[in-house]
């Protein structure tokens, strides 16, 4: 399985967890759910999507402050869909809290993106990507 398969079933996870409104107690049991129900037994696949799910959970707060400060002028969260700020979510935690590089992160999303949102879910994905990586200096990093 590759990182790319292991991110897409990842944001499948996170998106079924926001759906549901499970609480962050609940996630390594589901967690364990979908990888049962997905065949996944590969113990990189495993550990990604355990450390990034409960990641995004511990960090969640942030992770959203970041998305809402870098949407256009006027724009509230609330109005993002489920699949955009579930994927932005995704992102933001592989761009600002991990060592994968930044462009590869941006790229997946927007392919992510065009796999399972709307037709103007990719430029979007990849507008507030780079907004965030703007103002996090992330990209002076690399």
């Amino acid at each position: 399985m590759t990182r790319t398969e292991i991110r897409e079933l990842t944001f499948e996870l996170l998106y079924s967890l926001e759906i549901q409104k499970m609480e962050q107690e609940e996630y390594n049991e589901q967690i364990e759910l979908f990888l049962v129900e997905q065949n996944v037994n590969q113990e990189k696949a495993k550990t990604y999507m355990t450390e990034t799910i409960n990641g995004i959970a511990k960090n969640k707060e942030e992770i959203l402050e970041l998305i809402s400060q870098n949407l256009k002028e006027k724009w509230d969260i609330s109005r993002v869909s489920k699949i955009n700020i579930t994927l932005l979510k995704l992102a933001t935690y592989e761009i600002v809290y991990t060592e994968l590089p930044y462009k590869v992160v941006v790229n997946e999303a927007v392919e992510i993106a065009k796999k399972y949102g709307d037709d103007t879910s990719p430029a979007f994905i990849n507008g507030v990507l780079a907004n965030i990586i703007k103002q996090t200096g992330i990209a002076n990093e690399e």
